[in-house]
């Protein structure tokens, strides 16, 4: 069968730096790794760059169209996709799968699309193909949110959690075309890998571990390794906890360093606990990259405020993480948590904190009920008529305690004092002078992009024409 994988472009990036991200989409090429083998014709199309669905759909003629969904903030985004796809080829099966599908697919239940994924696909889509091409029932297959007649139903789930050694390395071939276009930082092109996958935390702002049930499965050591050799010089780790397991962390260093495995750029995610606790892990694998950054999910500047987000791990932790990194030549980038409960103290707390742990290359999200987490359900009546595409941690979601103005007044002071801020300590030519001069052009319009986050004004008109209308006229009855 003709197949036809489509990464949509994600709709709202005015706030936030999405602008500094544009990586591979890395689920469809597991996607088509497991599909080429059975004999399908697979296309991958990232509509974040040109040309568009239609275009696509004449080019290929697919049987069946697999639209990815990462974010919340796409759900409309994806259905908009999804009734082009329907308009261009009205016979194709439609299947929407990706973190955020599997999360929360109420939001993508509507008559455009004929199937949502609800576990990774690298098992369930093949079967839906498979089921498709020989015109049988897909209430055998399992892992699916099914239209009928009748409305939408559940077919059964897997039997146990898909194996990352089921499927061969992504086919990453099939986007070369777009690759000089794949960013992340100050580098580019950059190669997106992933060696495991899952977490078995349980902070309540994320909805990683409830989709997963707190499990963490790993690819083995060869293939990762294969990996990581046939990919370019800047990488880009996915895993949502990097160095999880110590031994197999350890191990893959080493195999990394005995096939000759070095990178210009590494990045990976991870937690403070995990660092502070592995300095030993964390020098072996150093030597790995000429530059190896580390994302940290800071959250919070104080004891009270991690606790608060069930997070696991103890200001005394983020402090030590830092300085262990640091200590190594590892780069820290990280982000804060700002709460719409929050008042003046509370930012200055956290500008203290950023001040005297020199954390000005963290970013700082508004704290938002993301589908699929409990936090949501507990936020339910309060988001109410928000827009899908407001779900990005940088809008409001709600009126918060110290009113919209003054809020948006002092988050905009947080970003100021972030390395983004060109008016401030890095001014736009010492950026520049850190990328290739083919590369001045993207730095500069991704500067350009995220200077709107220090200015107030940008906010509040985003939040005015953005926020539900009953909520818009609740706030205007009160003043």
């Amino acid at each position: 069968m003709k197949i036809l994988l489509l990464r949509p472009h994600p709709g709202n990036d005015r706030f936030g730096l999405g602008p500094f991200f544009c990586v591979e989409p890395l689920g469809l090429e597991y996607l088509a790794a497991a599909l080429i083998p059975k004999g399908h014709e697979v296309t991958i199309a990232d509509l974040r760059f040109r040309p568009g669905p239609a275009t696509w759909i004449n080019r290929t003629r697919p049987g069946l169209v697999g639209i990815g969904c990462l974010h919340a903030l796409e759900f409309d985004e994806i259905r908009a996709t999804a009734r082009e796809v329907r308009r261009a080829s009205p016979q194709a099966f439609i299947l929407v799968g990706g973190h955020a599908a599997a999360a929360y697919p109420a939001a993508l239940e509507c008559d455009e699309i004929d199937a949502i994924c609800v576990d990774d696909g690298e098992e369930i889509v093949p079967a839906v193909v498979a089921a498709v091409e020989q015109g049988r029932d897909l209430a055998g297959v399992p892992g699916l949110r099914l239209r009928t007649p009748d409305g939408w139903v559940s077919t059964p789930p897997l039997a146990e959690r898909t194996s990352l050694d089921l499927v061969p390395l992504p086919a990453r071939h099939l986007v070369e075309r777009h690759r000089s276009g794949y960013h992340c930082l100050l580098f580019k092109p950059v190669w997106l890998i992933e060696t495991a996958r899952g977490c078995p935390h349980n902070c309540s702002f994320c909805s990683v571990w409830q989709l997963y049930d707190r499990s963490c499965r790993e690819r083995n050591l060869e293939a990762v390794v294969e990996d990581f050799a046939a990919c370019g010089d800047a990488i880009f780790v996915a895993d949502d906890l990097f160095w999880y397991n110590p031994a197999r962390s350890l191990a893959l260093a080493e195999a990394l360093k005995r096939r000759g495995v070095f990178k210009r750029w590494i990045l990976v995610q991870t937690r403070t606990d995990l660092i502070r606790r592995s300095a030993d892990l964390m020098a072996a694998w150093r030597p790995l990259a000429k530059d190896f950054d580390i994302f940290l999910g800071l959250e919070a500047a104080s004891d009270k405020g991690l606790d608060g987000l069930d997070k696991g791990a103890d200001l005394e932790d983020s402090i030590e993480a830092v300085r262990i990194a640091r200590s190594l030549k590892y780069g820290i980038n990280g982000n804060f948590l700002v709460d719409t409960d929050w008042g003046v103290d509370d930012f200055r707390e956290l500008w203290a904190f950023v001040e005297q742990y020199g954390l000005q290359r963290a970013g700082f999200t508004i704290r938002t009920p993301l589908p699929g987490t409990e936090y949501h359900q507990q936020m339910a009546d309060r988001v109410a008529g928000q827009q899908w595409s407001n779900y990005d941690m940088h809008h409001l979601l709600w009126e918060p305690r110290i009113g919209a103005a003054r809020f948006f007044e002092l988050y905009a002071e947080t970003w100021r004092r972030s390395i983004l801020n060109t008016a401030g300590d890095k001014g736009i030519m010492a950026w520049i002078r850190q990328v290739r001069p083919s590369q001045i052009p993207y730095i500069m319009r991704v500067l350009w992009r995220t200077q709107r986050m220090m200015k107030t004004a940008e906010y509040l008109r985003e939040h005015l024409a953005t926020r539900p209308a009953a909520t818009g006229a609740k706030e205007l009855k009160t003043r």
